[in-house]
């Protein structure tokens, strides 16, 4: 499996030590890793276009700190996965409001290092995207997991809300929900499966999505939502 990592980390040695760790963790656990270093989020997010896998991201940057990056590389990208690597353990906390996976304190060891990645690798495998088909009335259509945002069901009707439009087939949800179990998708209500990976607010009763769509979330489906969307934020 190939990984691609970006460092952004102003300190030299701090980042060489992280190249070298992900390098040994490579051969240790049979990964091929791409990495590329920046020493400046400016210049980082200036050529991030969804090209990394993973972001292992310092929160003292000159600039711009990291933290702020990662808050503008959000309104893009909901997938990427970033790690913080820092001094300051208080701040690093407030990383989990801008899902962040994890972060690590320095000085780093390897024995910690190892743990966090872990996490990261599995996190990116549940991602990995893959297909599935639907009837339309007189063709099939192909549609990737990561591309729909919910899933509307009716009665036997059901609209596959997409970033590419909106796509209406007849089936159940009982059917839906199949072809959709390995992928990050949880019912907010008895009409609704949502893509966990467009979510970017709940209030008390409903779940706003990315381009601001909101949907109810029925009493008896909060419980259970809210915990498939923690267990998909922490990367369970």
């Amino acid at each position: 499996m190939n990984f691609r990592v970006g460092v952004v980390e102003d300190n030299r040695e701090a980042c060489e030590q992280l190249c070298g760790f992900i390098d040994e963790y490579g051969k240790l656990r049979g990964y091929n890793f791409s990495v590329s270093c920046f020493a400046d989020a400016l210049d980082f997010l200036e050529q991030f276009r969804g090209n990394f896998d993973v972001i292992f991201m310092d929160i003292e940057l000159p600039h711009l700190d990291g933290m702020e990056a990662v808050r503008r590389i959000r309104e893009t990208d909901r997938r990427v996965i970033v790690i913080f690597v820092t001094n300051m353990a208080q701040y690093a906390v407030k990383g989990y409001e801008v899902d962040a996976l994890d972060f690590i304190v320095k000085p780093v060891v390897f024995s910690a290092f190892t743990m966090k990645l872990d996490r990261a690798v599995e996190k990116f495998k549940a991602m990995q995207d893959r297909e599935i088909w639907i009837n339309e009335r007189n063709n099939k259509r192909r549609l990737r997991t990561s591309d729909i945002i919910y899933v509307e069901v009716a009665h036997h009707s059901v609209i596959y809300h997409t970033v590419d439009g909106d796509y209406k087939t007849y089936d159940q949800l009982g059917n839906v929900s199949k072809a959709l179990a390995d992928a990050p998708f949880a019912l907010c209500n008895r009409c609704y499966l949502v893509n966990l990976n467009f979510v970017t607010a709940i209030d008390e009763f409903s779940v706003t999505l990315n381009g601001g769509e909101q949907l109810q979330i029925s009493r008896n489906k909060k419980k259970s939502f809210l915990k498939s969307l923690n267990d998909y934020l922490g990367g369970v």
